[in-house]
């Protein structure tokens, strides 16, 4: 498996920085003139994929001397981002967004270089009293990183990227591909039982809530929220490039870079605590970005970060033998989940009763139901189970013994690193009690 570790460096302490702003400004030479060059010269036979391109770095050495003074292969990776960016502005195009063509890089937007395959080496790792070790990258030097968790010895680090964060605080990421004998295998899929799946419902005013009946509430970042525009204010009132602005800038970004870090913390501690706690998870396949258009609710559901959730959420069902399906989120708020009748309903209406059949239960829980069964069809139809093995995981809809949902504080999950520990009150599922304290 793939592993990324990221951790603080300090070229200072060394005094690379001078030398790595250079290259950081070499590299974005690099990838201007990628740029230019495909856009001015497409009918050469060596322009128009990563690996044509990188073929002209060569040529590039010999017109421009500057290139020389980088490693080979961060260059070629600097060419390889170009065209990573133009897929990714070509995949959105397919999918009918409006987009322009990538931009010109300036200095304040180019922050990163990666290393790959070589270049690069980590040494002094076992100063673990310290906390730190050192990285040497080719063309700069050592690089001194707070070490504060070890890479395995058997694992073969595939890259390196430093990055000069908007705070000026420099970190190293490390791809890192282990063969890890500790990752769990999934349970095979006939012998999972319905107290091992689980749907979940995302939302804003409850984080999530789950079809065993729990919710977690969502973040409060109020204050924070309140700290940022004060020191936005104090930003806009200040002379543009002045030595006081970028003080101030630097506020203004560790604030919210600590929301970030905030709102990060806490979706790592419930997606380890779904995907250990639980064999299968079933998840909305939301579409946020036209979510996020809407004028109501933009800045909570922006603060919810739903993608980010998702892909953590399938980074975790990897980690920890779990299967995971998204689902089409249409429907699951408005379908009855005992009788599958539908009936409209405002966003105001907290709680599900259906016409049809006089079911009633939060609104939010009847959602989660109904991802549950979705995502047990798609799994069924993914593994090749028999109707009458979906059939049998969807007997219970209900949790066994709950009357109604039990509601956990965000701080709780902050505190304890999982929902399961709500300050002594054990969460009920399925009948028995479960405290089970998770941490990322």
């Amino acid at each position: 498996m793939e592993y990324a570790y990221r951790f603080q460096a300090y070229p200072d302490r060394t005094g690379v920085t001078s030398e790595i702003e250079q290259h950081l400004d070499i590299h974005r030479q690099a990838y201007n003139h990628t740029r230019y060059e495909y856009n001015n010269k497409q009918n050469q036979s060596n322009i128009g994929s990563a690996y044509k391109h990188q073929k002209r770095l060569t040529d590039w050495k010999r017109e421009f001397s500057v290139f020389s003074k980088v490693h080979s292969k961060a260059l070629q990776k600097t060419v390889e981002r170009f065209y990573d960016n133009l897929s990714n502005l070509s995949k959105r195009k397919d999918k009918d967004y409006k987009v322009g063509e990538l931009k010109w890089k300036s200095p304040r937007d180019y922050q990163s270089i990666t290393y790959s395959q070589s270049g690069f080496e980590l040494k002094n790792t076992s100063g673990q009293k310290t906390n730190t070790a050192t990285l040497w990258l080719s063309k700069i030097g050592d690089i001194p990183i707070r070490y504060h968790r070890p890479v395995p010895d058997h694992a073969t680090i595939k890259e390196v990227t430093l990055k000069k964060e908007t705070t000026d605080e420099w970190y190293v990421s490390l791809s890192v591909e282990v063969e890890d004998e500790r990752v769990p295998n999934k349970t095979p899929a006939k012998e999972l039982e319905s107290d091992d799946c689980i749907g979940i419902d995302l939302g804003v005013l409850n984080y999530i809530h789950t079809s065993d009946g729990v919710s977690v509430d969502g973040l409060d970042s109020e204050d924070q929220y309140e700290r940022l525009e004060r020191e936005q204010q104090k930003l806009s009132r200040k002379q543009n490039g002045s030595n006081n602005w970028e003080k101030q800038r630097k506020r203004v970004a560790k604030i919210k870079r600590h929301i970030r870090r905030k709102v990060l913390d806490f979706q790592h501690k419930i997606t380890s605590w779904l995907t250990t706690e639980y064999e299968a998870v079933f998840v909305e396949d939301l579409d946020v970005k036209p979510m996020m258009e809407q004028s109501h609710n933009a800045r909570n559901k922006q603060d919810a970060a739903w993608s980010q959730f998702i892909d953590l959420l399938e980074y975790k069902a990897d980690l920890n033998g779990c299967y995971i399906e998204k689902v089409k989120p249409e429907g699951t708020s408005k379908v009855c989940s005992e009788c599958g009748a539908e009936s409209d309903k405002p966003v105001w209406v907290r709680e599900h009763s259906c016409p049809a059949c006089g079911f009633e239960l939060d609104r939010d829980w009847n959602a989660s139901i109904n991802v549950l069964e979705r995502g047990l069809e798609l799994l069924g139809d993914r593994l090749g189970l028999g109707q009458s093995e979906v059939e049998r995981l969807m007997e219970t809809g209900l949790p066994v013994g709950k009357i109604r949902s039990e509601s956990v504080p965000a701080k709780t999950v902050v505190e304890t690193g999982s929902p399961c520990e709500n300050k002594g009150s054990p969460i009920l599922k399925s009948g028995t009690e479960t405290a089970v304290s998770v941490s990322d």
